[in-house]
């Protein structure tokens, strides 16, 4: 760690200053945080009128550890991050926290929810017959599917002719297409009948027949087909009670159903929870969620269980609805947890869009589907097999086994044209028909749903959003060549070599303008189409110049930030008041921080002048060999698994359908262990260690390397027993018996996770920051018995005490320390009473009965 004094600072129990006052305990308060302050700042003296930032030097990671300091002194008022922000003086912050110390004992805190009862400490055998049990399943689902796939191609392979073939693949296609989408629907029906609010521990029966169900779910092709109105049919069919005209756009699957109640004309935009359950302490809890009549939610938003909004009611982007809350009817409310705004969301004019519309979408959706992907997809593949020699000579009955040689160097020519062909044809499409689609598409006007227009949409947003592109340009120089061959207008582009990270979405690539200097790290999400439950229209969205945008952003058309804004991780971004220019947003709903910080101009000299060219040319050509070397690692792995491949057709003759199941089963296991050992490789199967550096040195080089390594196969042992097992081989320090629904770690080695620890699906550990040009990576431990909410996020140097819970949606902040068996939520992260010990008020509004009876026909 570099300047140990500015990042990571020890924290000795004597305090740096000698008190003048005999009874520390009446002594002013500004006194007492005066000394706490200058313990951190290892300086003898703190002026109570020194600005924290500016005057002081102090970062938001030492006054994280300050505010930690203060709560481990029970006489004294506990301050938050935003009271820092808001009164970075100590004289403002000892007058908005109270101008003297009390003289009495402190009023005991509010008596938080009681954990679920953990019963009987959970045994080992439970931990490990759940997950027998797990692979059992899977192992079964691949033998029957291995089976039906066998079969169905055994029977295509008989017809005489192309279109005989054609009409076998779309009766084979057609049915296993709809025996997938109601084996999902049977077995929660068999298994479990009707969701009702419950709770249940982990690893028990009970959550092997709910895990079966939610994979199930969401396993099931119908998750493609969102955003159409067959969607909302398939939901339905599982148990939710949905009205007229509801438009839900988020891939997030409901599991619970039956809880889930949404009213007629409802928007609900992506990347959004509502789950209907949740973990908490080893436990599944169920519970009810309730969307009134013209409901607006917006997009990356948590609806945890036993929440409700009435009719007519708006929840705004980057929000959350904590248990127990309850939005009236026809207001609007956004933040973390959610609080009454006057910002209206709904931004897009109503437009003619009927029944009879939505069925002949939904009708043309089915037809498209039966007609020409399915077919495409089945008896292309069949095609496939049998036109390519490599393939179709094995086919033949009459073929010898072949040798090791000849399977070789057919793999490795047919691996070099799928995979490389796959990258030249998807840029050329990717860069010329989203162009052609928008002349169809213009922006600012009016489109009903499920049209012609906005078929053309989604079909432009789904092609462009390819991950596989922007992972491999992104933390790169190149990216912002792909991003303007995609549409984006960059402006005139100040290049620093990491202008946008490995993630980023939008709507349509044709309506986004950067500007000059800005930089952006992972999970921005441009929403430049705005949707009511009839209809959509594009917008332009501009973000403005030399601005930095920290991770997991949601930006809406009509943003009102402007030049040289720092836009936190998880920021709200306004949509009215004054256009934001020259200062840092934070939080959710957004507040005003200082825009930068002496720590952060340290590494300046790296960015100017001689200094900047020979070090981004140098980062550039580090990023080429990246860039190169993930190819290869993909190429790689896609040439071992077209040999196993291969060898399996010459042993299906021999061993049959089995061969098909064992394929599927031992892909996963290869797969797995072929790209931990290439990230464990490229970290010298070593543990990082924390970082203070540039951008442009070459440690950071090396990191983004790292985080390059894919790692989309994680998401298939969640909720099992074998996602530990990953992580710890991966180099978590991670403990017995946790709990993974989701979770998310950037930096595997730099994360501690205690016994028994509770993460939801969404959550995510993030042990780095890059602000600018300056790049901080630090650990994070959480103790045992910890809970990370949905879709919760936690910085890197962070502390979780025992047995403590961060809320759904919170962001809790670089530094700090969470005290054991303490709740804390919110956007940033603060000490938080459960709902049901709060008083009626903000953000605690109680349910109306008239959102509870949302109209469902």
């Amino acid at each position: 760690m570099v300047e140990q004094s500015s990042e990571v600072v020890s924290e000795p129990d004597e305090p740096a200053v000698a008190l003048t006052d005999t009874h520390p305990g009446r002594a002013p308060v500004e006194q007492r945080l005066a000394q706490a302050l200058a313990g951190l700042l290892d300086t003898g003296h703190v002026p109570v009128d020194g600005h924290f930032f500016t005057d002081l030097g102090a970062n938001s990671l030492v006054m994280a550890q300050f505010c930690a300091r203060i709560r481990k002194q029970p006489d004294l008022p506990s301050p938050t991050m935003k009271d820092i922000y808001r009164h970075p003086t100590i004289r403002s912050l000892a007058a908005a926290l109270g101008a003297t110390m009390p003289t009495d004992a402190p009023p005991a805190p509010p008596a938080p929810e009681p954990d679920p009862d953990p019963g009987p400490r959970r045994k080992r055998w439970d931990h490990l017959l759940c997950g027998t049990l797990q692979l059992l399943a899977f192992l079964g689902y691949s033998l029957v599917s291995g089976y039906v796939t066998a079969t169905g191609y055994e029977w295509i392979a008989t017809g005489k002719g192309l279109a005989d073939v054609y009409l076998r693949s779309l009766l084979f296609g057609g049915v296993a297409f709809v025996a997938l989408c109601a084996f999902p629907i049977a077995a929660k029906w068999l298994l479990v009948g009707r969701w009702r609010p419950a709770e249940f521990p982990v690893w028990s029966p009970a959550y092997l027949r709910f895990w079966l169900v939610k994979v199930l779910i969401h396993a099931n092709p119908m998750v493609f087909l969102t955003g159409t109105p067959l969607y909302v049919l398939y939901l339905r069919a599982l148990g939710a009670r949905i009205g007229k005209g509801v438009t839900i756009l988020t891939h997030s699957v409901p599991v619970c159903t039956d809880l889930l109640t949404i009213g007629a004309g409802t928007v609900i935009r992506k990347d959004s929870f509502l789950l209907g359950y949740r973990a908490r302490a080893g436990h599944i809890q169920t519970g009810r969620i309730t969307l009134g009549t013209d409901v607006f939610v917006g997009e990356k938003t948590v609806l945890d269980i036993d929440t409700t909004m009435g009719h007519g009611a708006q929840l705004g982007h980057s929000s959350a609805l904590h248990r127990g809350q309850a939005v009236p009817d026809g207001e609007h409310w956004h933040g973390s947890p959610a609080e009454p705004t006057t910002t209206d969301y709904v931004r897009a004019a109503p437009a003619h869009c009927g029944t009879a519309r939505r069925f002949w979408f939904g009708l043309g959706t089915l037809v498209q589907l039966f007609v020409l992907y399915i077919p495409l997809a089945v008896g292309g593949l069949y095609m496939l097999f049998t036109q390519i020699p490599a393939i179709g000579k094995r086919l033949d009955p009459t073929t010898t086994a072949l040798s090791w040689p000849e399977l070789v160097s057919d793999a490795l020519l047919l691996s070099l044209v799928l995979f490389f062909g796959f990258v030249v044809l998807g840029l050329l499409a990717l860069y010329t028909l989203p162009r052609l689609l928008g002349l169809v598409v213009r922006p600012d006007r009016t489109y009903p749903l499920y049209g012609p227009h906005y078929a053309l949409h989604r079909a432009t947003a789904r092609m462009t959003n390819v991950k596989f592109f922007a992972w491999l340009f992104g933390d790169s120089s190149y990216i912002v060549f792909h991003l303007r061959g995609l549409g984006y207008d960059l402006s005139r582009v100040e290049q620093t070599g990491s202008n946008f990270g490995t993630e980023v979405q939008h709507e349509t690539p044709l309506l986004v303008t950067v500007g000059s200097g800005t930089m952006v790290a992972d999970g921005l999400s441009i929403l430049n189409a705005d949707f009511s439950s009839t209809s959509f229209r594009l917008s332009r969205v501009s973000i403005g110049p030399h601005n930095f945008l920290g991770n997991n952003i949601a930006y809406p058309a009509g943003g009102r930030t402007g030049d040289n804004c720092l836009l936190a991780t998880k920021v709200m971004i306004p949509l009215d008041g004054q256009v934001r220019e020259g200062v840092g947003l934070l939080g959710s709903p957004c507040f005003e921080i200082p825009r930068s910080v002496d720590r952060d101009t340290r590494f300046d000299h790296f960015r100017t002048g001689d200094t900047l060219r020979r070090r981004l040319a140098a980062k550039n050509r580090y990023n080429l060999r990246s860039m190169a070397l993930m190819l290869f690692v993909r190429w790689l792995h896609t040439f071992w698994l077209t040999l196993f491949g291969l060898a399996s057709v010459d042993l299906y003759g021999v061993l049959g359908h089995v061969v098909i199941a064992g394929y599927l089963a031992f892909t996963l296991v290869f797969s797995t262990a072929y790209y931990i050992l290439v990230e464990r490789w490229l970290a010298s199967f070593r543990a990082l260690r924390p970082r203070l550096c540039s951008i442009y040195e070459p440690y950071f080089w090396w990191h983004e390397r790292l985080w390059k390594v894919p790692d989309h196969f994680l998401n298939i042992y969640n909720g099992t027993p074998f996602k530990s097992l990953v992580w710890r081989l991966l180099g978590v320090r991670i403990g017995s018996r946790v709990f993974d629904d989701g979770c998310y770690l950037t930096e595997r080695t730099l994360t501690t996770i205690g016994d028994e620890c509770t993460l939801n699906a969404g959550s995510k550990i993030q042990c780095h920051s890059q602000e600018d040009g300056t790049f901080k990576s630090d650990g994070t431990t959480l103790g045992a018995r910890c809970t990370l909410g949905v879709a919760a996020h936690v910085h890197y140097g962070v502390t979780m005490g025992d047995g403590s819970v961060l809320a759904p949606d919170a962001f809790l902040m670089k530094g700090e320390e969470v005290p054991p068996n303490a709740r804390w939520g919110g956007n940033p992260a603060v000490d938080m009473p459960e709902p049901d010990s709060r008083p009626a008020g903000p953000g605690r509004a109680k349910p109306t009965t008239d959102a509870a009876a949302a109209t469902v026909s």
